[in-house]
């Protein structure tokens, strides 16, 4: 269609199809100049990756081509800033033709096609050569925003049928193409596979295509529409219904089509936030109790009383008390603002009473989360939106640790120092209970809705499973991964990206849930989720992973059934007893693995298997309860507009979550290009340290301070022991991904936290090729945990094994143990390095079978007598250094290093040399000599010994 010109017009009307072609063809112009420009000019530069080139590589990406090379790069930027103009008039044409009375919903998807066309300024004219990490940040945050974008366009588009197909197909393309995307990224940065990453780039560029592709299509839309203030068909009036109409028209009364109808107030979204970060201190106070508990048994050694604290679980049952229940009914605000007190516990520096605080906070906690849903027990929607909250809560509390590499930046455990949010956490929660609790509960006495109210003990039972299920498999989101990993080379997830799926599922587990209960609360949903239980419990891999995520999402699913079902009941009979059998499991689940340290462990030992039966039993108690409150209570075919209103914006922070851990994902993905300290020297600087599961003597988390000085003794390979901290007892913790990721290192743990052991790990800034976890015979003691690992050290095979060995009171594990290492050492034809806890003295008892012919193992200082747990062990290679570093206060156990040159024979003597003969290469860091740094020193020989 021609401009039109009509008396009363503008003097010039520019139609909104030729506004979007434009757009659409110089965009296309942008890329594909610099592409042809590049091929033509830099092809074998910019096919070039860090891996592989040409001709393995043939095709360059999207990056490669529009940053890193002139001209393209020039030509790109061009053609983008010219596209820039018509995607402004694109975004505000297209708000003017969605707009109507009382919908904010255009307003949003303008804010957002704004904030994308900025931030592809951001990724066009920050490259990837310029700052890679702004490059990044712009790029993801443009690619996050696509998706409201694209569901935002959708859901407004007019009733054109042709224009809504083509919208369709593009989008599906588009996001059906980052599956294949993400596979072939993988590939090429974990597997490092020849050719991968010029699959990926034709992927990449298909998302050009597919992105300006979706936007080219409301030229179909733009047909009858100009850049005037004249609307030549109505459509800008609301005369012609569009897409987003037709559907809420036909799905009214259905729970989805009944949520997104409804105008948007930011007052009901600030409510929705606060809410939610009400959950998420919940949670955050709710998983630091046990992890401050376990720090007195783990430095007594054994029971230490302290272990009590956890009957604060149990404070639910208080509101058996008339008086104490009426108060927390009417005024759950009280409760719930003395509970914040655990938000400043890491003000409190003694341990002891650091835990006292949090005790107090988790009464209160409970106390308050238990009264404020019995309250509303009887307004169906503030009870839906506090269970929504809630669930929402601990999706917030999993994204914050995905995002803090499993430390919740808010518990007692952390402060600025270690990488703490505490006063902002605090700041927030106060907040967010002044916005939440400024109005009392809507009600409050003894009055239960009608009907058949089933078991309180069921229900009971099954608040209890769930807590504890939530609490133990879902509140990281690496739990359930380090569960089904089984070393290298890669066959299953890893912690990022792929913790965002465990949250992406949690988020639609809790909106089918909600949306949809009496089907999450059938048994068909009961049996699917036990199914996807009994897959994480009994495989690896990808298909325990898939079990793992089905698992997932029946928990959040079924949350508010049973939720639903027990605020039924007197508080203090269900929650009580929920609580009582959560605490329970959790001792049942602390048993399993500290069999030989607990009285009647040896019952329950390494039965993992009967704890998730039990957990799933107990669950399917609460759903034969909820079923018998459904079928008592009529089907409701309508939702109120106060329930739909309330759903859309909690589904709108939980969308906001997602989006956020996908961001997290990208930039947590490892870049695998990991370089060793001296790769000039083709020196390889070993070292093995029991890390105290991450909790200094002080109780904080030490993750930092290992990393400093892990870093500045410049190791390439360290062994780490009692590292596994994936059960509730430590907070579903893991030390190897903080420290991996900030040093620059290949990481891998096991045997899995499902196999019973105290853990070992293997950090390496050489390529893990294979690697292999044993679990050790022991009879009688705990189960002795080893890695055996091939790694590539300068074009070599070389073996490293990481070891600890069984307790000082079971010898007998111990000599079998010996004997089984010892064996599967001398079976490797390649060179090989012991990294281990051996409790034994030098040149006594086992210590003779570890050094041996059997072996073929020698000992890195056979003349340093003063060892009992911690040794280096090596053959066919040549040592050349080796030194003692005391460990300030960061555990009980000082660490080990050995420095071995790879490629050159083992040397015959052991002969010492003073450091002037050594090349600078080859020495330690002259940082610790002396008094050391930050309390690390060379010690027992006060500073390390050379061979020659």
């Amino acid at each position: 269609m021609a401009p039109k010109f009509k008396d009363g017009d503008a003097v010039v009307a520019i139609n909104g199809k030729w506004i979007s072609w434009t757009h659409t063809a110089v965009a296309y112009t942008a890329f594909f100049s610099a592409l042809i420009v590049g091929m033509a000019l830099h092809f074998r530069k910019i096919v070039q990756n860090e891996h592989y080139g040409y001709p393995d590589e043939w095709f360059p990406s999207v990056s490669a081509t529009i940053g890193d090379r002139y001209p393209e790069r020039s030509f790109f930027q061009v053609f983008i800033a010219i596209t820039s103009g018509p995607r402004f008039a694109l975004v505000f044409l297209w708000y003017i033709l969605t707009a109507r009375p009382n919908s904010t919903l255009p307003k949003v998807v303008a804010g957002v096609g704004l904030f994308r066309t900025f931030t592809c300024g951001g990724w066009t004219y920050v490259t990837s050569t310029d700052d890679h990490d702004w490059h990044d940040i712009f790029m993801i945050s443009y690619l996050v925003a696509t998706l409201p974008w694209t569901l935002g366009c959708l859901a407004l588009s007019p009733n054109n049928r042709r224009a809504v197909k083509y919208r369709k197909i593009m989008a599906s393309l588009f996001f059906g193409t980052l599956v294949p995307l993400i596979y072939y990224f993988i590939q090429h940065k974990v597997h490092k596979v020849p050719g991968a990453y010029t699959k990926y780039a034709f992927f990449e560029w298909s998302l050009i295509l597919f992105d300006v592709g979706f936007d080219a299509v409301t030229a179909l839309d733009f047909e009858a529409f100009e850049i005037v203030v004249r609307d030549v068909k109505g459509v800008s009036r609301g005369q012609l219904k569009t897409t987003a109409d037709s559907v809420l028209e036909k799905e009214k009364g259905k729970p989805v089509g009944n949520t997104f109808g409804e105008g948007f107030f930011w007052s009901e979204i600030i409510d929705a936030v606060a809410d939610a970060y009400n959950g998420f201190v919940l949670w955050s106070m709710w998983t630091a109790l046990p992890l401050l508990v376990w720090y007195f048994p783990l430095w007594h050694m054994g029971i230490s009383g302290y272990e009590v604290a956890i009957v604060c679980y149990l404070s639910p049952i208080l509101l058996a008390v008339p008086g104490l229940k009426f108060v927390a009914a009417k005024n759950p605000r009280i409760f719930h603002l003395l509970s914040l007190c655990g938000l400043l516990a890491y003000k409190v520096q003694d341990p002891a009473n650091r835990l006292f605080l949090i005790g107090f906070s988790v009464i209160c906690g409970g106390i308050s989360w238990t009264a404020t849903l019995y309250a509303e027990r009887a307004n169906g929607s503030r009870l839906e939106a506090r269970v929504f909250a809630w669930g929402i809560g601990l999706i917030m509390s999993s994204v914050a640790k995905f995002a803090c590499k499993t430390n919740n930046p808010v518990w007692p455990i952390m402060h600025a120092e270690n990488g703490g949010w505490n006063k902002l956490g605090l700041l927030l929660a106060v907040l967010a209970a002044l916005r939440t609790f400024r109005q009392t509960p809507t009600s409050g006495g003894d009055y239960l809705p009608s009907g058949k109210k089933g078991s309180p003990v069921l229900a009971g039972l099954g608040v209890g499973g769930l807590v504890f299920a939530m609490h133990s498999m879902l509140s990281d989101s690496s739990t359930m991964i380090s569960w089904v990993w089984d070393g290298y080379p890669v066959r299953g997830p890893i912690a990022a990206p792929h913790g965002a799926w465990t949250i992406f599922v949690m988020g639609a587990g809790l909106v089918y849930g909600l949306f949809y209960p009496r089907v999450a609360g059938s048994w068909t949903a009961f049996g699917i989720g036990s199914l996807g239980a009994a897959m994480v419990t009994c495989y690896s891999h990808w298909t325990g992973f898939y079990g793992a995520l089905i698992l997932a999402f029946y928990l959040l699913a079924v949350t508010p059934v049973l939720i639903s079902s027990a605020v039924r009941h007197s508080p203090a009979m269900t929650f009580g007893l929920g609580m009582f059998l959560y605490m329970f499991l959790i001792l049942f689940h602390v048993w399993v693995v500290a069999y030989a340290f607990v009285p009647g462990g040896p019952l329950v030992r390494e039965h993992t298997d009967w704890l998730m039966t039990t957990v799933m039993l107990s669950i399917g108690a609460g759903v034969f309860s909820a079923g018998v409150t459904n079928a008592s209570t009529p089907k409701s075919k309508t939702v109120s507009p106060n329930s739909r209103r309330q759903r859309s914006y909690y589904t709108y922070v939980l969308v906001a979550l997602q989006l956020l851990s996908v961001s997290i994902a990208y930039l947590r993905f490892p870049t695998n290009d990991y370089v060793p300290y001296h790769k000039d020297e083709k020196i390889a600087t070993m070292g093995i340290w029991t890390v105290h599961f991450g909790l200094d003597n002080d109780m904080w988390a030490s993750e930092r301070r290992m990393r400093d000085v892990i870093q500045e003794l410049e190791l390439d390979v360290i062994g780490l022991l009692e590292s596994d901290n994936q059960r509730i007892i430590m907070g579903n913790r893991d030390v190897t991904q903080s420290l991996a990721e900030d040093l620059g290192m290949y990481a891998d743990f096991g045997p899995g936290p499902n196999k019973h052991t105290w853990g070992a790990a293997l950090l390496s800034k050489f390529p893990i090729v294979n690697s292999t976890h044993h679990l050790l015979p022991s009879p009688v003691g705990e189960l002795a945990p080893a890695i055996h690992a091939t790694l590539d050290m300068y074009g070599e095979m070389i073996d490293v094994v990481v070891f600890h060995s069984g307790q000082e009171e079971d010898p007998e594990d111990r000599r079998l143990q010996t004997e089984y290492l010892s064996k599967l050492m001398g079976e490797s034809p390649r060179p090989l390095i012991l990294l281990s806890y051996l409790v034994t003295k030098p040149l006594e008892g086992n210590y003779n079978t570890y050094v041996s012919e059997l072996s073929g193992m020698h000992d890195i200082d056979p003349t340093d007598w003063d060892r009992w747990c911690e040794y280096i062990l090596y053959k066919n290679l040549k040592k050349v250094g080796y030194a003692r570093v005391s460990r300030d206060s960061i555990t009980d156990t000082e660490i080990q290093v050995g420095k071995f040159a790879i490629g050159e024979p083992q040397s015959e003597g052991d002969m010492l040399i003073p450091e002037e003969m050594v090349p600078p290469g080859r020495r330690f860091p002259s940082l610790f000599r002396g008094q050391g740094v930050r309390g690390h020193r060379y010690h027992v020989f006060n500073e390390p010994r050379y061979y020659h």
